[in-house]
C-alpha cells in the first residue's frame, strides 16, 4: 500500500472543477454552536435553500448538521430535496452523561426528522480500558437508529494520540455497527488530520476484506480550504478506491469550505 507521504503527493492531480463539485456535494454543512437558536438554524438553512435556486449548477450538500433540537427546524425550513438532516447525539461533544440519556437523545432526533445521527465514542471509557463498554455503547445507539438510520461514530482521534489506539478504536466501532467511522468532533485542540484519517481508511479497507460491508469515512474539524479537502479525498482515492468516492460512504464535516469551494467554483 502507498505510505502516506506518497499519497499526498498526488493530491494536486485532484485538484479539478469536476473533484471539488464532488467535494461540495459531500458536505455536511455543521452549525454545532452554542449560541445557535432557531432563529440561527432558520437562517443557516435559507443559505441551502438559496444556494439551489441561484447555483443549479452544483450539487447539494449532503446533509445539514445540527443539534438535536433544531431537526424539526431544518426538516420544516428546508427546501431542497435530497438533503439529509444529520445530529449529534448522545451528549455531543463530551459524550459523558448515561447510555440511558443518549439514547432517548437520539430517539427525539430521529423522531423530529433526523435522517442520519453522529455519536461521539465514550473517548474516556476507551482510554481506561473499558472496551466491551464502549462496543455496548455504539450498539445500543445503532440499535435506536435501526437500519435505515446510518450511524456515524466520532472517534476523537486527537484525543486517541496513537495509531494503534486509533486502529483498535476504529474496529470496535464498525464490529459494533457503524455505518461511517468519523475522525473528530472539531471541539478538541486537535481534529481531523490526514496521519488519522490515512490509518481509519486502511481499517475501513481492511474490515470491508474481511466482512464485506462497505463503511464509510467521515473527517471533520479543521478542513477551511479546497486543498485540505482534496487531501482528504486523495486518501480516501488511493486507499479505499473509486468504490468510496459518492455522497453516500465520503462525507467532510465542515462550513467554512462551502463558500471557499463557491469561489473556486464561481
Amino acid at each position: 500500500m502507498k505510505d502516506l507521504k506518497e499519497i499526498i503527493s498526488k493530491a494536486s492531480e485532484n485538484d479539478t472543477q469536476d473533484v471539488k463539485r464532488f467535494l461540495f456535494g459531500s458536505i455536511e454543512l455543521t452549525s454545532l454552536k452554542c449560541t445557535d437558536s432557531e432563529q440561527s438554524i432558520m437562517s443557516f438553512v435559507d443559505r441551502v435553500n438559496k444556494w439551489d435556486d441561484e447555483r443549479p449548477y452544483l450539487p447539494h450538500p449532503a446533509t445539514i448538521c445540527v443539534y438535536p433540537c433544531y431537526a424539526e427546524v431544518v426538516k420544516e425550513y428546508l427546501q431542497v430535496e435530497g438533503i439529509g438532516i444529520a445530529c449529534v447525539s448522545g451528549s455531543f461533544p463530551s459524550s459523558q452523561t448515561f447510555l440511558e440519556v443518549k439514547t432517548i437523545e437520539t430517539a427525539l432526533a430521529i423522531k423530529d426528522g433526523a435522517t442520519e445521527i453522529d455519536m461521539v465514542m465514550p473517548v474516556g471509557k476507551f482510554l481506561s480500558g473499558d472496551e466491551q463498554g464502549v462496543s455496548d455503547e455504539i450498539t445500543e445507539m445503532k440499535a435506536v437508529c435501526g437500519p435505515d438510520i446510518p450511524l456515524k461514530v466520532i472517534l476523537e482521534t486527537g484525543c486517541l494520540k496513537t495509531e494503534e489506539n486509533i486502529r483498535k478504536a476504529s474496529f470496535i466501532a464498525m464490529n459494533a455497527g457503524a455505518d461511517y467511522i468519523k475522525t473528530s468532533t472539531g471541539k478538541e485542540a486537535i481534529s481531523a488530520t490526514p496521519e488519522a484519517a490515512y490509518i481509519m481508511c486502511q481499517c475501513i479497507k481492511e474490515y470491508y476484506e474481511k466482512e464485506g460491508r462497505m463503511v464509510g469515512f467521515k473527517p471533520a474539524g479543521g478542513i477551511n480550504t479546497p486543498m485540505d479537502a482534496i487531501i482528504y479525498y486523495t486518501i480516501v482515492k488511493e486507499v479505499l478506491g473509486k468504490e468510496w468516492l459518492n455522497n453516500k460512504l465520503f462525507r467532510l464535516g465542515t462550513s467554512r469550505l462551502a463558500d471557499a469551494l463557491i469561489d473556486e467554483i464561481g
